[in-house]
């Protein structure tokens, strides 16, 4: 007997203002949301964002990925322990040309999201849980989130103003996007450093925007100002001058971009080209392929942050909470911008962070939240039955 009915949505998010960095900006963000029913009747639901700069993946070529696999083949909903450790051998036929095999990523996470809450709903378990079942050495007790905040193109009065926000609502972490053109990324990073003080974190994000020499250039100048780490400062093609650019800084590299799948972590540890992964679920391929590198980058000994796609909705927020509030050791997390970023966020549940960033954790069978499907349809561009 068949396990399970699939649909994948792809979704058109308006968003509230204009996002932009060294490499994109957008209005709105077209997303994938599946939704996976069990025989037994449990509905589950996920995210994912296809991203052609990222994973090399479009929205169509999704949708025609995710109908043409058999990914379901192999999935036990048996009990919670099957359920999830059958979903980490969920598999989309190869992509041609694909060597790093990342070419079907946010679909994946999208159906493996919607597989796991399905599952987790039936036995009445949280997604959070999957930690201590397949990573225990990275487990804590499930506990309140700490979001970062984060600064994109903002300049000027409207920079100091979010800064001053930022820091007198009690954020402890902020990044700010560097390397977008025009732009003067010293002062701007002094003028958030005079606001936010000595001791509140600030990282820098570039987005792939420099060669060697620009990046050596360019943090030179930005180092005396006390930046944690840079985050994919140079292209993916790049990424075999990494090693020259963290010998010639003394800054943290952080890879985004080039690190998307386990055969990216491999190489760029490997070849000394990294300090820190930026996991994100969408890009990473789901909550289990997530972890799985958050495992190998601490048997590596570098450090983790958890990012999250411009323009998650209430589906995705949801994954990545559970996610940061039970696996010990993150340096940084973003995401559950929500209410301030989407016009949709397609969940009953509010998930935006409060002040200073908090959020409490989700202990909710599944993802925890109740999707509106009345929310998904209006802004819905295309729908397919898979058969998985």
């Amino acid at each position: 007997m068949k396990q399970a009915c699939w649909t994948l949505w792809h979704v058109r998010i308006p968003l509230k203002r204009k996002v932009k960095h060294a490499s994109h900006e957008r209005t709105f963000t077209d997303s994938l949301v599946a939704r996976c029913v069990l025989s037994t009747g449990e509905t589950g639901w996920g995210e994912g964002l296809p991203r052609d700069y990222v994973t090399g993946e479009t929205v169509n070529g999704a949708l025609a990925l995710a109908g043409a696999s058999p990914f379901a083949t192999n999935l036990n909903a048996g009990t919670w322990e099957s359920a999830v450790r059958s979903a980490e051998g969920m598999a989309l036929n190869p992509v041609e040309g694909d060597g790093r095999e990342i070419g079907g990523n946010a679909v994946r996470c999208a159906l493996e999201l919607a597989w796991l809450d399905a599952c987790g709903r039936k036995f009445g378990k949280p997604l959070a849980g999957i930690v201590a079942m397949l990573e225990p050495l990275l487990a804590k007790p499930f506990e309140a989130v700490r979001y970062s905040g984060v600064i994109t193109s903002s300049k000027g009065w409207k920079l100091a103003l979010l800064a001053r926000l930022y820091r007198y609502t009690g954020f402890r972490h902020v990044k700010i996007k560097v390397g977008i053109s025009g732009q003067d990324d010293p002062g701007r990073l002094k003028t958030l450093r005079n606001i936010m003080g000595p001791n509140r974190q600030i990282r820098v994000d570039a987005n792939e925007a420099w060669n060697l020499t620009e990046a050596v250039g360019r943090l030179e100048a930005l180092k005396p100002l006390g930046i944690a780490w840079v985050e994919q400062p140079l292209p993916v093609e790049s990424d075999h001058d990494l090693r020259a650019l963290r010998e010639a800084i003394g800054v943290r590299v952080m890879l985004d971009e080039s690190l998307c799948g386990m055969n990216d972590a491999r190489a760029r540890v490997a070849g000394g080209e990294v300090d820190l992964f930026n996991l994100r679920l969408s890009k990473c391929g789901g909550f289990i392929p997530s972890l799985r590198l958050m495992a190998f980058a601490r048997a590596s000994g570098l450090g983790c942050q958890l990012g999250c796609q411009v323009g998650e909705t209430g589906i995705l927020s949801a994954g990545g909470r559970h996610f940061a509030q039970a696996v010990a050791g993150l340096e940084a997390v973003e995401g559950s911008f929500d209410r301030f970023l989407v016009r949709e966020r397609l969940t009953v549940e509010d998930l935006t962070f409060g002040l200073g960033g908090k959020a409490q954790p989700i202990v909710k069978a599944g993802l925890g939240v109740t999707v509106d499907p009345a929310a998904v349809e209006r802004v819905a561009v295309r729908e397919v039955a898979l058969d998985g």
